[in-house]
């Protein structure tokens, strides 16, 4: 009888470090793979403006072609969960985080407002590199890509 116990306890635990490791190396994976279709940062965006301070999501961003690919970091989806087309965006003010955003976000962000010519606008919170990553790849866009 001790045996069966000790056998069931083991499978048990087994089930159970099974369930916790496979999102682990599922979301590593992921960002693995994401980074190696192009470079990869981390970038968070606020969702919501409701709320003051409120309304960030963690994620990461990478440039693909013409496009800023945003991904949540906690998420199974391959795909990108926003697309801004570089030829349509267009940088805002730059600020510090305030202080109840400073509790959310991590070190050394700089949250930049990211303007859409369709007239949505969005939050993006990145460390001082990518923003100034950021920055040029917007303005590195072809001669009179702007004016189509």
């Amino acid at each position: 009888m001790p045996v069966e116990l000790l056998g069931i306890a083991e499978w048990a635990a087994l089930v159970i470090a099974v369930v916790l490791l496979v999102p682990v190396l599922f979301l590593a994976t992921r960002r693995r793979w994401l980074s190696r279709q192009g470079g990869l940062f981390d970038c968070s965006l606020r969702l919501t403006t409701t709320t003051p301070g409120a309304g960030w999501v963690l994620g990461v961003a990478r440039y693909s072609g013409d496009n800023l690919e945003w991904f949540r970091v906690f998420s199974p989806s391959l795909r990108p969960r926003f697309i801004f087309p570089r030829s349509i965006s267009q940088a805002g003010t730059q600020r510090e985080p305030d202080a109840i955003e400073a509790v959310v976000l991590t070190n050394e962000q700089r949250i930049i407002g990211l303007e859409l010519a369709d007239g949505r606008s969005w939050e993006l919170a990145m460390s001082t590199a990518s923003m100034t990553g950021l920055l040029s790849w917007l303005e590195s866009s072809p001669p009179g890509a702007r004016y189509r």
